[in-house]
């Protein structure tokens, strides 16, 4: 982590998830996955506008953080890792993440209610409260995940091997993940499934998110009327 600070103001390592019950094992590695198609090491790193950061183990230079208005900036932030790196790469610092293979969470999900719920209170702040990047999120789970293994068990002819080369490919490319949290490789074969629950969990965010649009739409109509009587 020492040499992967350089003249960076934060430099942080996502912690290798814990993997013991079979829910974890399954949804664990894959919600890492994910993340990493959302936040791109490689452009995280770099010098564009895509930045992120990991709470499991963070360093960031103090006049960097002052610089960024410290952490009171962050103090309403549901996943303030990710913020404080927004911050910091916005106030001009440079950042880098990766993955940390010595630092190990120890916390538990030992169930389906509790990773669901995990999943459920970070993602749609992940896609920063909008509707579209929630809808084309879904839409991008179902087309990239989804309709490759159900055409190549219902497909016929080229449409059925372009769909197994696809899901050979996603397979190959969740396999270094797997190895990261130390999982057998034939897991991969089940990403379908896994992105599909994830899909539910999207789809649950996408239920809360035009609860909450009614709900503001109707209050001020509320305010309104009760002004005007």
């Amino acid at each position: 982590m020492v040499e992967a600070a350089g003249e960076r103001a934060l430099v942080s390592q996502m912690a290798r998830l814990r993997t013991r019950t079979g829910w974890e094992r399954l949804l664990v590695p894959a919600f890492v996955y994910f993340f990493a198609m959302l936040y791109p090491f490689r452009r995280v790193n770099g010098p564009g506008r895509t930045a992120a950061a990991a709470g499991g183990c963070c360093l960031v230079r103090r006049t960097a953080l002052e610089r960024a208005r410290g952490v009171a900036a962050i103090r309403d932030a549901v996943i303030d890792d990710v913020a404080l790196g927004r911050l910091v790469k916005r106030a001009g610092g440079r950042i880098w993440l990766g993955l940390a293979g010595d630092v190990r969470s120890v916390r538990p999900y030992p169930g389906l209610r509790s990773l669901w719920d995990m999943v459920a209170r970070s993602a749609y702040t992940q896609l920063r409260h909008s509707p579209a990047l929630l809808a084309g999120t879904a839409l991008g789970l179902a087309l990239v995940f989804l309709a490759p293994p159900v055409l190549a068990l219902a497909g016929t002819g080229p449409a059925r091997v372009l769909a197994l080369a696809a899901w050979l490919l996603m397979t190959l490319t969740y396999v270094p993940m797997l190895r990261y949290h130390r999982q057998p490789w034939p897991v991969a074969l089940l990403l379908p499934v896994t992105a599909t629950l994830y899909l539910l969990m999207t789809r649950r965010l996408g239920r809360a998110a035009l609860a909450r649009a009614r709900r503001g739409l109707e209050g001020p109509q509320l305010q309104v009327i009760a002004g005007t009587v």
